[in-house]
């Protein structure tokens, strides 16, 4: 199989190229992975290090937003795994226009070239955002879409487009929703990564309001095998949830941080709430483990832990990353 990942030099799609060049998803036989991704702030070449002798792997440099470039690089290919996308609630707060128009043209564009070029599947990698908050209990698939940020806004756009080509055009589309995620690789200003290497570093760390927000925590290679999944078993147009279950409070995550890093509540310095901070995300996944057969296996005790110990280990990755203070 000739599969194109989006995004893939980004922190969850790099894991699923890696995941799909050693041998972790066995149902998918990948001839040919290729990643196409613009080399933003976000992605990494050190997160495809691991992978980069593998001669199933090819890296095209560029923006989905290029048509031409985009065109070209679909064509041959029988998947396409979209993960490129601006990412950070954050940024779109601040300036909304590269969200808009790469999570929402630049789909459009990919999904033009899948069409043209026969491409056999097609996901759409997005985020429980898309929901908005919800104070009890949980989203199903047949939720309305309520987004509260432009990035969440623009992930929701992007999905309706995906499942729109399918049922105008019978593109074969599966899309994935899924929880925060934490893992290896995952740029700091993620609030993991950023509150980690800030106190590794012996800085503060900045704790958003009241620090009772509420998010579900899902490990990387738990979600990649989720993707991976849908992929290879999900039905086309269905829309498949990825959470663990495991919720937290920011300030529960904070303590747990805290502890890892053998640092106090000394280093929390509070700042004020983000503008329309969504409260509680939550997924309801028993289409995804009745359809697809999924279950997170990560615990969030231990993949806390391993994550705190692979930035410990790896600040020649993460430094360069980090602004000058």
């Amino acid at each position: 199989m000739r599969i194109l990942v989006t995004g893939g030099a980004g922190f969850i799609g790099s894991a699923y190229v890696r995941r799909l060049l050693t041998g972790a998803e066995p149902g998918l036989a990948a001839d040919t992975v290729t990643v196409l991704d613009a080399w933003t702030y976000a992605a990494t070449e050190g997160a495809l290090e691991p992978v980069r002798t593998d001669q199933r792997l090819r890296v095209v440099r560029g923006d989905i937003r290029d048509a031409a470039l985009v065109d070209a690089t679909v064509a041959g290919h029988d998947a396409v795994v979209h993960f490129a996308a601006e990412s950070h609630v954050d940024r779109s707060i601040a300036a909304a226009a590269d969200f808009v128009t790469t999570n929402v043209v630049g789909t459009q564009t990919l999904l033009d070239a899948a069409l043209r070029h026969g491409v056999r599947r097609f996901v759409q990698v997005s985020t429980d955002e898309v929901y908005g908050s919800i104070a009890t209990g949980a989203w199903t698939e047949q939720a309305p879409l309520d987004p509260s940020s432009p990035y969440s806004a623009s992930k929701a756009a992007g999905d309706l487009l995906a499942l729109a080509y399918h049922r105008t055009h019978g593109l074969d589309v599966v899309v994935t929703r899924g929880a925060n995620t934490y893992g290896p690789y995952q740029y700091p200003e993620k609030i993991i990564p950023l509150f980690v290497t800030n106190l590794l570093d012996g800085h503060d760390v900045p704790l958003y309001g009241d620090g009772g927000n509420v998010r579900d925590w899902l490990h990387v290679d738990d979600h990649c095998h989720g993707i991976a999944l849908a992929q290879t078993r999900g039905r086309a147009g269905g829309i498949y949830h990825l959470g663990s279950g495991a919720e937290l409070t920011n300030r529960d995550l904070t303590g747990r941080l805290l502890a890892a890093c053998g640092a106090g509540w000394e280093r929390v310095r509070p700042v004020a709430d983000r503008k329309g901070h969504d409260r509680r995300y939550a997924l309801d996944c028993t289409t995804t483990r009745h359809e697809l057969g999924w279950v997170p296996t990560v615990d969030l005790d231990h993949g806390l832990a391993a994550t705190v110990a692979w930035y410990r280990d790896n600040r020649a990755w993460w430094t360069p990353l980090k602004p000058h203070r």
